[in-house]
């Protein structure tokens, strides 16, 4: 069956937490890289991209943005994370497995990731939870450092992979935070916001998005909301 629908996830406090995982090999892979004690301190981590968090921290002790050093932060924070995740009680957030299994198992449905993740850090969480096998493709923080730029090159890699069109009223973004919200808004999709992350709901209803959520634990409720705006039953495709 031709793909008509697609969701795109965001990773960090959407799908999963790390437990502060992320953050802690942030530190220690640019502390291992530059000799820099670094607290992150006024650097915006919620919603960014590693490669912008990278070029904040950059600004911040004034070094270059060069290749050499992005990859020598980018591997002390790979790293780190593969020590650090184990180490610490992380967890996939209510609902999630439940609903990606239902999305996966719908012939017209994408799945995909639109995350500020580096490829190689969103396939180490992934892994690490077990999910990954949902996701053949996404875009990422190699991609480009601006997330809202991310989501016209997630949609692009979907329709090649598909080879199709996708209708943007049949595109969703679900995402935890207000940059996944702008996210969405910036190429027409639909946002679907969920308060599983650092922002409460009424800070993430105040940037309008189309659907809101505490979290994703009642699955119907979330069937429900996508199946009207894709326009068909999920119920039904699914036979409930």
């Amino acid at each position: 069956m031709r793909k008509t629908a697609l969701v795109l996830f965001d990773i960090d406090g959407t799908l999963l937490t790390g437990a502060g995982a992320g953050e802690a090999s942030l530190r220690r892979g640019f502390e291992e890289a530059f000799g820099l004690n670094e607290d992150l301190h006024g650097i915006e981590i919620a919603g960014r991209t590693d490669s912008g968090i990278a070029r904040a921290l950059f600004a911040k002790h004034a070094l270059p943005e060069t290749p050499e050093n992005f990859e020598k932060f980018f591997s002390g924070y790979l790293r780190n994370l593969r020590r650090e995740l184990p180490a610490r009680s992380g967890a996939l957030l209510p609902g999630i497995v439940d609903l990606l299994q239902t999305l996966a198992a719908l012939p017209h449905v994408a799945l995909g990731l639109l995350t500020g993740n580096l490829e190689r850090g969103a396939q180490i969480k992934l892994r690490h939870f077990q999910i990954d096998h949902f996701f053949p493709f996404g875009a990422f923080a190699d991609d480009h450092h601006l997330r809202n730029a991310l989501a016209q090159i997630a949609f692009e890699r979907a329709n090649r992979l598909h080879q199709t069109s996708f209708d943007l009223n049949r595109v969703f973004v679900l995402g935890d935070t207000p940059h996944d919200i702008a996210c969405a808004k910036a190429i027409g999709a639909h946002s679907v916001a969920i308060a599983t992350g650092i922002f409460p709901l009424e800070s993430l209803r105040a940037h309008q998005p189309d659907t809101l959520f505490a979290d994703l634990s009642h699955l119907p409720s979330v069937l429900s909301a996508l199946g009207e705006s894709i326009g068909e039953s999920i119920g039904e495709s699914i036979g409930e």
